[in-house]
This record gives C-alpha cells, sequence and structure tokens, in this order.
C-alpha cells in the first residue's frame, strides 16, 4: 500500500534533485565544448562577463556579478592569468580593489568561444523561443530563494 502522505518524499518530486542533475549534466556538456578552448566551466563565466565589460572590472564586481566570493575567485582568477588571458592590477585611485583585464589573448578567445551558446541550445532540444520563457521563470526563481528571502525555520 502506498503511503500517500510521504508521496512528496520521492526523489522524482524533487526540484532540488532535478536542478542538481541538470547542473551536473551542463557542466559536463559544458566541460566537452570548452577543452578547445583550454577553459573550464568558471573560467569561461568569467570571460563571458569580461568580454561584455570594455574595461574590465574590480574582483568585488565579478564576484558580485558570478555570486561567487573572492576565496573562490582569487584562485581561479591566478589561474587565469597564468594562462595569460587576463590581467590583474591594483586600482590607482584605490589600492585595495583589483581590477581584472582581458588580454589580447583572452580578447581573442571570444571568437572561438562564439558558436558555444548555439551548439549548447541545440543539445538541448529547445528553440530560442523556449528558452526565453524559461529563462525569467528561472530568473523569479532565484530571486525567490536568494539569500536575502530565506527565513530560519
Amino acid at each position: 500500500m502506498i503511503n500517500v502522505a510521504n508521496s512528496h518524499l520521492k526523489l522524482e518530486k524533487q526540484l532540488c534533485f532535478r536542478l542538481y542533475s541538470l547542473s551536473k549534466k551542463m557542466n559536463r556538456l559544458y566541460t566537452s565544448l570548452l577543452k578547445e578552448l583550454s577553459l573550464t566551466y568558471p573560467q569561461y563565466l568569467v570571460m563571458l562577463v569580461l568580454w561584455d565589460s570594455a574595461n574590465g572590472l574590480s574582483i568585488k564586481t565579478l564576484g558580485l556579478r558570478l555570486d561567487l566570493d573572492t576565496g573562490t575567485l582569487s584562485p581561479l582568477l591566478k589561474r587565469m592569468e597564468g594562462l595569460g588571458i587576463i590581467s590583474r592590477c591594483r586600482n590607482k585611485d584605490d589600492e585595495r580593489s583589483v581590477e581584472i583585464q582581458l588580454t589580447e589573448s583572452g580578447q581573442r578567445l571570444k571568437d572561438k568561444a562564439h558558436d558555444i551558446p548555439a551548439k549548447m541550445l541545440s543539445i538541448t532540444g529547445f528553440t530560442p523561443e523556449q528558452l526565453q520563457l524559461l529563462n525569467p521563470q528561472l530568473d523569479q526563481l532565484l530571486v525567490n530563494i536568494s539569500d536575502s528571502n530565506v527565513r530560519d525555520s
């Protein structure tokens, strides 16, 4: 006999598990596509933000955009600087702030990465219109469960 009261505790009914599984699969797919760029998925995310910023960004701003703390971001940026795709330098006006800039090599990677979004879209089986409908829902989910909205039980 099935206990209806506990059917909501089944793994397949959990949003968290769907999102977890989806995240793992997306990371694996991106890892495969990013091999030709010699980038990891987190490095790709940094590059997306930097490619969108004409004058570079502070580590603080980059961390806010990516929802990463400096303890996670600093070693990542150090490795990327070692690859020669970014440079880090102190802000002339505020020595406490470190600015991240793309190098020429980092800027050239943008051309090589140009087809990655289309490849990922084709893998999903979604149309651009379907994705346009999904993104606001995911954005709203992020807002709904953001740290500022989480309350102690």
